[in-house]
């Protein structure tokens, strides 16, 4: 049974970090808009409410994974998964925004229709019902990965494995793991983060990996920062070691574009000033690509390295050749022995959060499309993503998108017109994936992800100084049409209309 329940100007799907901040956006740039946000589990906070892992925290330091317009005020920048949850809650609380979301609404499919200039959202409920809401603007803040299922191969013998295999995406709450010798396989942000938590209470725990990632210690606390939210009201603060924040960001990564070399020798000589001397950093913490070719992971206060110091936790670089009852058969030989097994092999990237979309009947895929400012899609009208930095925070473009989307409502109120579709002049043409990282799980889920173009608007950017322009104060009008609805004559339409 489908219901249809209402019609709104804005849908926001999804009540994550990006939902919630999109929602506040909203809210202050466009008052006059109605909205509601769907979310297809029964709690804010998105990727921060259902990882619950040991150890879980942020990657990026909060004073830009934060709202530019709420303060970061706990004196850890390098925060753990609850402390982001309860900040996303204390978002939604100030700014009301509870009582627009509609949880348990998982989005399936979304069909445009340019005579109404009305988007129809699917959405399925947990008892099996579909509810429909129509809207004038949807606006997609469900993340790039899915919810449902991760990424982890099958590996020979798995069944044969007497303990338990896990995935931090779907962590068993009650699992005791105090005591046992616990192997970790993968090498990436959730791996760095497991190692060191879970080896406060593990016999043993071992990083098993295939190869090596770029690892850095960093701060857990923000001394500046603290230092100048005593003097300063907190919105200053927060705003001066936010710019301080980023500006060393884009610095760096610039770094690494222009001197890989120099960077690469830079990490590699303080890695080793964190490690034993006789723990092999060319085989376990050099990697053959260059900085920045894939995301770099960072460990507060050094606290995997201190680990592995502290004997509690080890290195193992090589790969799987079975599951056995004990442990892993490596391709070495030998047998790595573990009670536990964490499988922290990755996400499954997913296009919208897996829904479908139709535009005047006829189906459209976003890896079909070209990326317009990073935020909409070549062909596809009144349709925005929010979609973070893959080199940075991922707020810092979140809330950039969001500022964007109430300029574009704006401007469309203001000129009478109801549609805007991104469109390519002939000259455009894609060149190369919207995510551009070398990562196996952006490479694997290729297929889910747009282009990015050969010039503005079209090219998909890595610099926050000019997406800040581009998207803050920018033309309306690049390769943007703006039309009224309009009738679709299409013979295809009128005889599915029969």
């Amino acid at each position: 049974m489908t219901e249809t329940v209402a019609d709104f100007d804005v849908l926001i799907v999804g009540a994550g970090l990006s939902g919630i901040g999109a929602a506040v956006h909203l809210q202050r740039d466009c008052p006059d808009r109605s909205f509601a946000i769907l979310e297809g589990r029964d709690a804010i906070g998105g990727t921060w409410d259902l990882f619950r892992y040991p150890g879980i925290r942020s990657d990026s330091d909060m004073y830009t994974l934060g709202y530019r317009f709420k303060p970061w005020t706990a004196a850890k920048s390098i925060a753990d998964g609850p402390s982001i949850r309860s900040y996303i809650h204390e978002t939604a609380q100030e700014h009301g925004l509870e009582q627009h979301i509609r949880f348990g609404h998982k989005v399936q499919s979304a069909a445009w229709d340019s005579a109404s200039a009305r988007w129809t959202v699917t959405a399925a409920r947990k008892d099996g019902s579909t509810t429909q809401f129509t809207c004038n603007f949807l606006y997609m803040c469900s993340g790039y990965y899915s919810y449902s299922q991760g990424y982890k191969p099958e590996w020979p013998g798995e069944a044969t494995f007497n303990g338990p295999i896990i995935q931090p995406q779907f962590w068993p709450e009650a699992l005791d793991y105090a005591g046992k010798k616990v192997v970790i396989i993968g090498s990436g942000a959730t791996a760095v983060t497991l190692v060191p938590e879970m080896a406060k209470q593990a016999a043993r725990v071992t990083m098993l990996q295939r190869s090596p990632t770029y690892v850095v210690s960093l701060p857990g606390s923000d001394r500046i920062a603290n230092i100048l939210r005593a003097v300063l009201p907190a919105q200053m603060a927060y705003d001066l070691v936010r710019w301080k924040n980023v500006s060393f960001g884009m610095w760096f990564y610039k770094q690494t574009r222009k001197h890989p070399e120099k960077v690469r020798a830079n990490l590699l000589g303080r890695l080793k000033k964190l490690l034993p001397e006789t723990f092999d950093t060319a085989r376990h913490f050099t990697p053959k690509y260059n900085p920045w070719d894939q995301r770099l992971c960072a460990v507060p206060d050094g606290d995997l390295f201190k680990a592995i110091s502290d004997g509690k936790a080890d290195v193992v670089t090589d790969t799987i050749t079975s599951f056995e009852p004990g442990g892993i058969r490596l391709a070495s030989g030998s047998l790595l022995e573990a009670d536990i097994i964490v499988a922290a092999t990755g996400l499954k990237l997913e296009a919208l959060g897996g829904m479908a979309v139709s535009v005047d009947g006829e189906p459209r895929r976003i890896a079909d499309a070209l990326a317009y400012k990073g935020m909409m899609f070549s062909g596809i009208p009144n349709l925005a993503i929010s979609f973070g930095y893959i080199n940075a925070s991922w707020t810092l473009r979140s809330d950039l998108i969001a500022e964007y989307v109430g300029r574009l409502l704006n401007h469309m109120k203001a000129s009478g017109t109801s549609i805007a579709t991104p469109t390519p002049s002939p000259d455009v043409h894609p060149q190369r994936l919207a995510m551009d990282l070398s990562s196996g799980y952006v490479q694997r889920g290729a297929d889910a992800l747009p282009r990015s173009g050969n010039r503005a608007p079209w090219v998909v950017t890595a610099n926050y100084t000019l997406d800040r322009q581009e998207l803050r104060d920018g033309a309306l009008g690049d390769d943007m049409v703006f039309t009224r609805p309009h009738a679709v004559s299409r013979p295809a339409l009128a005889e599915a209309a029969e």
